[in-house]
């Protein structure tokens, strides 16, 4: 049995910068992928042990949650959050925003604690986790439940109707410019 490796975040997500919230759904199902095949390596790793497929697997984790994740993220602060704390801010709309914001920043520390592990099994020192990296992976990929599914139902939505056309090619734009990509 291998890992399935894929190389998320590094393919076309099928929407341009044309459709930044598109792009941003898109992001999530690579999102979505990345935490999946985290949680087949580590059933991978406790039924067939370390090998070249699983080292490749984890390069791919590390790959995306180390370059796509960040720039994802601050898609959301910049064109997302922002916006609606502009135009909510007090209720539950503004509440919500900013415990997505402190997820954002938690995120970001459990992923410095979690990545660990994961290249050192990508570089061949780490043959399995430990029960405290386990515990480390545990942590990051919990971030993501509530939060994917709070920017889906609600947050995406309620930005989709906040801003209008100009305001969306701009978005789109800008987050072509970070990436290095000409539009």
């Amino acid at each position: 049995m291998t890992v399935p490796v894929s190389l998320p975040g590094m393919h076309s997500p099928g929407a341009g910068f044309d459709q930044p919230f598109e792009m941003l759904d898109a992001c999530h199902d690579r999102v979505r992928r990345s935490l999946a095949l985290l949680a087949r390596l580590r059933g991978y790793l406790q039924d067939e042990g370390c090998d070249d497929s699983a080292r490749q697997a984890a390069r791919d984790v590390l790959r995306y949650f180390d370059i796509a994740a960040p720039l994802h993220h601050e898609d959301e602060e910049r064109h997302v959050f922002a916006p609606l704390l502009a135009a909510h801010a007090e209720g539950v709309v503004a509440d919500l925003v900013r415990r997505l914001q402190h997820d954002h920043v938690l995120m970001a520390e459990c992923w410095a604690e979690a990545r660990q592990p994961l290249e050192r099994l990508a570089q061949g020192a780490l043959q399995g986790f430990a029960p405290m990296d386990e515990a480390a992976l545990d942590r990051f990929a919990g971030c993501y439940a509530d939060h994917l599914r709070h920017e889906d139902d609600s947050i995406y939505p309620a930005a989709r109707a906040l801003l209008d056309m100009e305001a969306l090619r701009a978005m789109g734009q800008e987050m072509a410019v970070r990436r290095g990509v000409r539009v």
